[in-house]
């Protein structure tokens, strides 16, 4: 399958209308999904902890967290997101893509909105 892309919006859930949307790389590799933390501290999200997370090149280090309302494609849900570096790629985590009702159609290469979610 290729790359794909899908714009979200990340939601202060404290106060709503503070958002930032992004251009979000679909990584089903990624557990949980990351932003660069100027993005998060612009809409007044803070870390929150810190989880230990394994790097593509193997290395484990522990990386600030947050949480925050996600919207994709109309789909609203929360998540854990991972606070990145300035320069960071936003990533969109399968966690994320799961909660919200959809699954990747590598064929289209595209997400695709389930009937129903799994309970």
């Amino acid at each position: 399958m290729g790359i794909l892309y899908v714009t979200a919006t990340i939601r202060n859930p404290a106060d709503p209308s503070r958002t930032w949307s992004g251009r979000f790389l679909v990584d089903t590799g990624a557990i949980d999904s990351l932003v660069p933390r100027q993005h998060l501290e612009g809409i007044g999200l803070r870390p929150k902890g810190k989880r230990t997370y394994r790097l593509a090149d193997g290395r484990a280090t522990a990386i600030d967290i947050t949480s925050g309302d996600i919207e994709v494609l109309g789909e609203l849900t929360a998540g854990v997101i991972v606070c990145g570096d300035p320069d960071a790629e936003p990533l969109l985590g399968v966690t994320v893509l799961e909660s919200a009702g959809f699954e990747i159609d590598p064929q289209n290469q595209r997400l695709k909105k389930l009937p129903a979610l799994r309970l």
